[in-house]
């Protein structure tokens, strides 16, 4: 009898196990930039980015927030996404493009280390899940982040006024505004991977260094400091090189902890934005996506 019941216990647990596992699954969540566009709440609204049935990563979700009012007052809509999918049994990958990058920096610092509740990843029309089992977890499990132009550093183009300054997420992107919003070494020991766009002319005379119309290198390559420097590629004179890796750029500015440029646009072939087509640097991400998050 007692041999049976060891029998049974472990033909009880093993079916557990397997049901647990079956249930496990892997995300991939894009975070937008500024403008939104998106519905806010819907995960299959892909209308920043460019065609929803682009391959963009295994079980990929669209993390829309408005891209007008403020970080703080938006970052929940981030953290309903993470609760959704990266807890319990299921793990993230996620992208983020310019200020999304600065939206997840901001949530892992100050949420990051928090008790969430593990959720069943089935989201209601507000973007919101039920719980799994009742039971928490401290913060969310996420594999790594790839950041298309991201803008943790702010832009100078929020400093001069170029972009709408009637707007509150402008005044978060303002660059001492950006570096000073949160502990930018604080990512929960996740790595962020830089992806750096060069294709920028309009704005050469504000972006210091390389920029990609939007946002410059020291931003794009998460460069430390309380304000941004001039950095740019091998083959430019005047400025500093920024370093691949997390080795020192020239000059010897560091970038922030748990931060790699993984991508330096030297050829400057690409620019900020999607176009509706996950065009410029965008597209080198989604080609990373595909590739990697599986």
């Amino acid at each position: 009898m007692n041999q049976l019941a060891r029998i049974l216990r472990g033909t009880l647990a093993l079916c557990l196990f397997s049901s647990l596992s079956a249930q496990a699954a892997n995300y991939t969540l894009w975070i937008n930039g500024r403008t939104g566009g998106g519905a806010v709440g819907n995960y299959n609204s892909w209308t920043y980015w460019g065609p929803g049935t682009t391959a963009a990563g295994i079980n990929k979700k669209s993390v829309n927030w408005d891209g007008y009012n403020s970080i703080s007052s938006q970052s929940s809509k981030i953290r309903d996404a993470l609760d959704c999918f990266c807890t319990g049994a299921n793990w993230c990958y996620i992208a983020t493009h310019s200020a999304g990058n600065l939206m997840l920096g901001y949530n892992l610092a100050n949420y990051g280390g928090s008790a969430r509740y593990k959720k069943n990843a089935t989201p209601n029309s507000a973007g919101q899940c039920g719980n799994s089992d009742g039971t928490t977890q401290t913060g969310w499990n996420i594999k790594w982040v790839r950041n298309a132009s991201g803008a943790s550093g702010g832009s100078e183009l929020s400093d001069y006024g170029s972009w709408s300054t009637s707007e509150p997420l402008v005044k978060d992107l303002k660059t001492t505004t950006a570096r000073a919003l949160y502990d930018h070494n604080n990512t929960r020991n996740i790595w962020f991977y830089m992806y750096a766009g060069a294709s920028g002319t309009l704005y050469s005379s504000i972006l210091p260094g390389q920029d990609d119309e939007a946002v410059a290198y020291h931003s794009t390559g998460g460069v430390a400091g309380s304000s941004g420097t001039s950095l740019g590629n091998p083959a430019d004179w005047l400025s500093n090189d920024l370093s691949l890796g997390t080795a020192a750029n020239e000059g010897g500015s560091v970038k922030w902890s748990y931060h790699s440029v993984t991508f330096r646009d030297d050829n400057e072939a690409y620019n900020h934005y999607a176009n509706g087509a996950w065009g410029g640097i965008i597209s080198v991400v989604r080609n990373a996506m595909v590739n990697y998050a599986k």
